[in-house]
């Protein structure tokens, strides 16, 4: 047990939740507690640290995209902000499939920072504390013998007294950052690392991990000659990342970003130095990312390739640094200097900012529930890349979720848990939860098994519902969904039954996207389905088609298109989902014992006794739980529930 003594200061106050950290699990954990009406205070070493971007400087990408549109439709931050402060952006795999097409937003560091900074100083129930928590203070219950959150305690000794504590400290905890011989013991950017933390969570029985990441070196604009680049556009449509967003409003001239490739002399260079690596030397300790890998790590995995992109992003508009995207490394100043030097347009770059790999501790999330909560603490929440996860977005959503669950937790509510026939949040917090993971979690679209169904631009009709019922929503934006889905039905039942004739304009339009017709009487759904035709493009033939509102026109006209030309493939992937939500639905009891279940095998009980899964669906996906292991569960279940009778 752990008392609330010995301290120099009496209780200096008394708060509903504490929220640990201020980058971007932060920042959506704090903001949804105090929105849902909870006084919240916010903990950072740095307030320079809110929302700081410290890798690369741009939100969303290929399935990051997804997690930043359902972020938003939950009633999240960080689409709004980005759509405010972003200063190129493009739609990412047009030529594929809607399931993959991912938006991609490169921001203005600086502002994005200052932008979501003054919306946590302006809300409602919310303060920030700059200040580094030390002590997580539980007590533990008389009658269930399991801790729970009391409080916190900070470097000087004061005491918060709170019901729940959210844990979003990103990649801080002991952190040290290094590159060749040197070894600083801070945070990202040279920001104060927060080294005592650690020692309380291990008192807790918490297991913990090490893992690291890395970036690139910041160049100065005026050193680079862009004339040996290929210049890289935004879209000339930008789509927004918020549904509340006016796409009108985000028409803006855009900045460029531009693209090189490494060459065998760079290779050579990084070869020739891989002794004075911390990655390769034994320095560094941590597990990095597979799928984020240094320059040092592509080099030698990547072997038989005799080059690889590098994208030059600038930071900001009020800046003239610049990121080398493609380039982390962490090998020494001097050899940094002389292997960027020799990719076409850096032959005199100038480094503003060294690159460096940065080490830090984090947990094994498996030790959290769905809602991640810890499983042994009552009230402790953790969110971000202290999950083990990488990156903005993946930490932004699980702020968001463990927000709003420390929130419903004091409220006495059930708690809210995405799966993930729903959600990219529900895939990504399910893997984190129930798989084992030795290096940082990186979300991608082929993690997702439903991912037709998970498309980001219906993330407003998946998730919508859900944020207006737990109560970050309006009435007014769920309202509008309402509208949108009613249109999209009326306009696809529609066009379901309007037959297109033979007449000389069908022929003429497609003729001219080498089409034709197959017969008399096809309706305009039908030729919608053809792969060269759209909704868009038989416009023209519709002589009937109704106007929209102009607010929701681009997205009904895009949701009417996709629903139709691959009904039969959503349909299939529905089936799916239903079995899947069998499985799901079939709960397990939380004081089950499995010693009772006879038949399962040693390497099964044992992982299901630790990880204690709440379905069968999830307790398929534990490793180490086979078929099965299953099938014998489902039947002890099922006994269960006779006996009940």
């Amino acid at each position: 047990m752990r008392y609330l003594v010995n301290s120099v200061w009496e209780s200096r106050d008394c708060y509903d939740i504490a929220v640990i950290g201020a980058g971007h699990a932060g920042c959506e954990a704090a903001l949804a507690a105090a929105r849902l009406g909870f006084r919240t205070i916010m903990f950072t070493v740095s307030v320079e640290s809110v929302a700081l971007m410290p890798c690369n400087p741009n939100i969303g990408g290929s399935s990051k995209g997804h997690l930043v549109r359902e972020i938003d439709a939950l009633g999240g931050e960080m689409g709004k902000v980005i759509d405010r402060t972003f200063i190129q952006s493009k739609m990412l795999n047009r030529s594929k499939g809607p399931a993959v097409h991912s938006l991609r937003a490169q921001a203005d560091k600086a502002h994005y920072s200052r932008t979501m900074r003054q919306v946590l100083e302006n809300q409602e129930n919310l303060e920030i504390r700059q200040t580094e928590v030390v002590d997580i203070l539980t007590e533990t219950d008389e009658v269930t013998k399991r801790k729970r959150v009391v409080g916190v305690k900070i470097l000087s000794g004061g005491i918060y007294r709170v019901q729940a504590v959210i844990l979003c400290t990103g990649t801080y905890l002991r952190s040290r950052c290094v590159y060749g011989e040197v070894c600083n013991n801070t945070g990202p950017n040279g920001l104060q690392s927060a080294n005592y933390l650690t020692d309380s969570l291990k008192q807790l029985g918490i297991r913990m991990y090490r893992f690291k990441t890395g970036t690139p070196a910041r160049i100065d604009k005026r050193s680079v000659d862009f004339t040996k680049m290929e210049e890289q556009l935004g879209d000339e449509r930008i789509v927004p990342f918020s549904f509340t967003t006016d796409p009108e409003e985000i028409q803006i001239d855009q900045v460029s970003c531009w693209l090189t490739y490494t060459n065998e002399k760079t290779h050579e260079i990084i070869r020739a130095n891989l002794d004075r690596s911390p990655l390769f030397s034994g320095m560094i300790e941590g597990t990095g990312p597979r799928y984020c890998p240094s320059i040092e790590d592509k080099v030698v995995r990547f072997a038989e390739k005799d080059r690889h992109q590098v994208f030059i992003e600038p930071e900001g508009i009020e800046t003239n640094e610049m990121y080398i995207g493609g380039m982390s490394s962490s090998l020494p100043e001097d050899v940094q200097y002389d292997m960027y030097r020799t990719v076409p347009g850096l032959e005199n770059v100038k480094i503003v900012r060294s690159a460096y790999a940065i080490e830090y501790d984090c947990i094994d999330a498996r030790q959290l529930k769905p809602s991640l909560e810890f499983r042994e603490i009552e009230g402790l929440f953790s969110g971000g890349q202290f999950n083990g996860s990488s990156g903005y977005e993946e930490a932004a959503a699980q702020g968001l979720i463990a927000g709003i669950n420390a929130a419903r937790k004091i409220q006495g509510k059930e708690e809210i848990v995405l799966d993930r026939s729903q959600a990219y949040i529900g895939v990504l917090i399910d893997d984190l939860v129930t798989k084992e993971s030795h290096e940082p979690y990186r979300m991608m679209t082929s993690r997702a098994e439903y991912r037709l169904l998970l498309r980001q631009d219906n993330a407003d009709q998946r998730l919508t519902e859900i944020g207006y019922k737990i109560g970050l929503i309006s009435q007014e934006r769920y309202d509008r969904l309402l509208l949108k889905q009613e249109l999209i039905k009326k306009e696809v039942d529609r066009i379901s039954n309007v037959n297109i004739g033979t007449g000389e304009q069908v022929q003429i339009l497609l003729k001219q996207y080498r089409s034709t017709l197959l017969a008399s009487g096809t309706t305009l759904a039908e030729l919608i389905k053809r792969p060269e035709l759209s909704y868009e493009i038989l416009a023209p033939l519709d002589l009937e088609r109704p106007g929209f509102p102009l607010h929701i026109a681009e997205e009904i006209k895009e949701q009417v298109n996709i629903y139709v030309k691959y009904e039969g493939y959503i349909k299939r992937q529905e089936k799916q989902v239903e079995h899947f939500k069998k499985l799901e639905n079939k709960k397990i009891p939380s004081d089950i014992n499995y010693d009772e279940v006879k038949s399962l095998r040693m390497e099964a009980l044992q992982k299901l006794k630790q990880y204690r899964p709440v379905s069968i669906g999830q307790a398929s996906r534990i490793s180490g739980v086979s078929p099965a292991d299953i099938s014998v569960l489902l039947v002890y279940l099922s006994g269960m529930s006779a006996k009940e009778r």
